[in-house]
């Protein structure tokens, strides 16, 4: 069986897309004959990511994750963040000349930015070394890659997400008591999100927000008319979703959004801005409404059927989102001239062995 050694930084407890992401190709991959095995902050020391108290990030050394790596035996190696751990692997690699591929989930650059932490871009300066390093990065939309390559980003690759639609399905009933029509929006509660983008419209009904994080007291007392739900995950996160009428999606950084796949997959129409992510799932399915007036966009949605939201839902799946990422890791690796040479010279070392045994 194939062993690929995925190396990241966001896992459990953390919730997110890139967890939930990785989640999933570690339940879908045997399936396809690979063993997905982890490197994770889970054994290491953490402390608190500054900005981020709830996300811990691991203290560790290059040399350390080496051994990690080298005691893993891979047959590929996946750097999937680019925290502490990746860059100890990113080097350790480096150093020991294996390849490695990368994927790009965050924008990094615009959230430290408007954090006022450091301009948008120095830290592509650096994500670019990162990432150009590997023998490829992958990148979940068409809209994201270009972007990339304008950048300077090299060798990317395609690797979209998907929705379990068995859990995130339609239901008969709401669970919210709440005056229609209910507008929704579920993501981290953090100021790159943009959500008070969508909680200062002008809506008739309700505003319901699911999700936690550091802004959520700040968003609580600017809008007390809103509804807090709190962080909710499967079965119930997917009776939130069913009990609301529109899924507003006001983040204009995110590079995909598993968060609107599981709204469509409940039956919820979208309304966003026309940026990366958004542009990229819906397409041109008619299942949602983009315009920059996001207004604009949450009421006309509410004329868009449920049932088209969830058939354009069920044109991703986790099983096809895997299989591409198992696809990229190993053509990346085939085309890496550093992975041929060392395939080269182990094959040569092979007829010697034979011939001294």
């Amino acid at each position: 069986m194939t062993r690929i050694l995925i190396v990241t930084d966001a896992w459990a407890p953390q919730v997110n897309g890139v967890v939930r992401s990785l989640e999933n190709l570690v339940r879908e991959a045997p399936r396809l004959g690979v063993d997905i095995a982890m490197l994770t902050p889970e054994t290491f020391r953490t402390v608190p990511l500054p900005t981020y108290p709830e996300v811990r990030v691991a203290v560790t050394r290059p040399g350390v994750v080496a051994e990690r790596i080298e005691g893993a035996e891979p047959d590929y190696i996946h750097i999937a963040t680019e925290g502490p751990l990746g860059l100890c692997a990113r080097l350790a690699c480096l150093r020991s000349g294996r390849p490695f591929t990368t994927s790009y989930h965050t924008r990094f650059p615009e959230y430290l930015a408007a954090r006022f932490i450091a301009p948008a871009r120095l830290t592509y300066g650096m994500m670019r070394r990162f990432h150009n390093s590997g023998s490829g990065v992958m990148v979940a939309t068409a809209t994201l890659e270009r972007e990339l390559a304008a950048r300077g980003f090299m060798r990317l690759m395609r690797w979209s997400r998907g929705v379990d639609a068995q859990v995130f399905r339609p239901r008969a009933e709401g669970i919210f008591d709440m005056p229609r029509p209910i507008f929704l929006s579920c993501g981290r509660l953090a100021v790159e999100k943009n959500l008070g983008a969508f909680l200062s419209l002008d809506l008739p009904g309700s505003k319901l927000v699911i999700g936690d994080g550091p802004e959520r007291r700040a968003l609580e007392a600017r809008f007390p008319n809103a509804r807090f739900a709190g962080a909710l995950q499967g079965e119930a996160l997917a009776a939130a979703y069913a009990s609301g009428d529109v899924f507003v999606f006001p983040s204009l950084t995110d590079t995909f959004g598993i968060v609107l796949l599981e709204a469509l997959a409940c039956g919820l129409p979208v309304a966003a801005y026309p940026v990366a992510g958004p542009l990229d799932v819906l397409g041109g399915s008619g299942a949602g409404v983009l315009d920059n007036d996001l207004r604009k966009a949450a009421l006309a949605a509410l004329d868009i059927p449920r049932e088209r939201a969830r058939a354009h839902a069920l044109t991703f799946s986790w099983e096809f989102s895997t299989r591409q990422f198992v696809d990229n890791v190993q053509s990346a690796h085939a085309k890496d001239a550093r992975f041929a040479r060392r395939s080269w010279l182990r094959r040569r070392r092979a007829p010697s062995a034979s011939l001294q045994s």
